[in-house]
């Protein structure tokens, strides 16, 4: 079973979720160093290049999961601020309080933690696509005859 479907069907397990995928993150920081053989280099880019694609996208599945859930949490707050108040509050004061529960402010807290761990993942990914361009760039200087180049 995936990690959307665990977070979706249990939100408790979303410290386990962004705990695992940090670990992950560290372990990817060695796929986008270029060192060694080149042609190994080559071999293992678009393996690594997909797997960590798929993880950024299952990152990006949880966070629009969690971005819904805060967009109901703050429905139903907002609507009870207006039921409570019987119109005394105007739309702008509603937001406002709205703004301030504690449980809204958590949601958000945890929105932004798993956006942040989206973000690192597109940094990896670009660290990827800089891989790539590097050791085509090597490629082609070998094929022109500069075959002593090392990493």
């Amino acid at each position: 079973m995936n990690w959307y479907t665990r977070v979706t069907q249990n939100i408790t397990l979303l410290p386990d979720f962004i705990h695992y995928y940090e670990a992950e993150l560290e372990r990817s920081r060695g796929e986008v160093a270029v060192r060694g053989n080149i042609e190994q280099n080559l071999a293992a880019l678009p393996g690594h290049t997909e797997h960590r694609f798929n993880q950024l996208q299952e990152i990006e599945a949880v966070l629009n999961y969690l971005n819904i859930q805060l967009r109901q949490l703050r429905s139903t707050t907002y609507r009870r601020y207006l039921e409570r108040y019987n119109r005394e509050l105007s739309s702008k004061d509603a937001d406002r309080y709205v703004d301030g529960e504690q449980e809204v402010v958590s949601m958000e807290t945890l929105v932004n933690e798993v956006a942040l761990l989206r973000n690192r993942y597109l940094g990896v990914m670009k660290g990827l696509e800089a891989k790539q361009w590097q050791l085509g760039h090597i490629t082609k200087l070998r094929t022109a005859g500069m075959e002593d180049a090392t990493i």
